[in-house]
């Protein structure tokens, strides 16, 4: 997904050879706020016509703790005028070839790849298990420990049905004593948290129980 709207003419169709499917938007606050929508891999950020701006906007980004990596696209004069490590996690030349385009995103796929086995996704949801975090795109939610537990059981079976005392089984353990309505309270308060744009993502089936949304894409 390009931030700007204006690509460079070597990135582009040397990530079209890559079979790479691009989407993109305009340097705006507005795309930062469609992120969640477009459920990226990789957020690829052309600083060639305007460098202060999209600086500007990717800090914003990492300031909101983004789980997503960034590919920082600059003319070679923009190199040292900002900050672009505090903001980006990768970077390529506009006049990139292919082949250099491969071995940076394999590069940064490599940097990451701890966190990546880490981090468990439901559509633009990124539940990180190590650090107990979790991302809806550039949004942090401040979910309560059993909010996560139960969301992070439900991600990491997707589309697979449970009842409500199969939840409490996995979720809170054999010793709890509750009624099977606190798992409906959870679900409600998850659903609040995910916000409409994405409380799809944990679904009812009526008369059974819940599960994660099979598709997400």
């Amino acid at each position: 997904m390009f931030l700007t709207g204006r690509s460079p003419d070597q990135v582009l169709p040397a990530a079209s050879g890559l079979g790479a499917d691009l989407k993109a938007e305009p340097p705006t606050p507005e795309s930062l706020a469609r992120l969640p929508d477009l459920g990226p891999d990789l957020v690829v950020a052309d600083a060639t016509e305007d460098p202060a701006r999209t600086h500007e906007l990717l800090g914003v980004l990492a300031s909101a703790n983004s789980p997503l990596p960034v590919l920082a696209v600059l003319a070679r004069d923009d190199l040292g005028r900002f900050d672009w490590a505090s903001v980006a996690h990768e970077f390529v030349f506009a006049e990139v070839s292919e082949a250099e385009l491969r071995l940076r995103l394999d590069m940064l796929t490599a940097r990451r790849g701890a966190a990546g086995d880490a981090v468990v996704r439901l559509g633009a949801v990124a539940i990180n298990v190590e650090s107990y975090q979790v991302t809806a795109g550039a949004r942090v939610l401040d979910l309560t420990f059993k909010e996560f537990e139960l969301l992070r059981f439900l991600a990491q079976h997707p589309g697979r049905v449970f009842s409500r005392a199969k939840l409490l089984q996995e979720v809170w353990g054999y010793d709890f004593y509750g009624g099977t309505r606190t798992v409906d309270v959870h679900v409600r308060r998850l659903r609040a948290k995910l916000g409409p744009e994405h409380e799809h993502l944990v679904e009812t089936v009526r008369g059974v129980g819940y599960r994660a949304a099979e598709n997400t894409g």
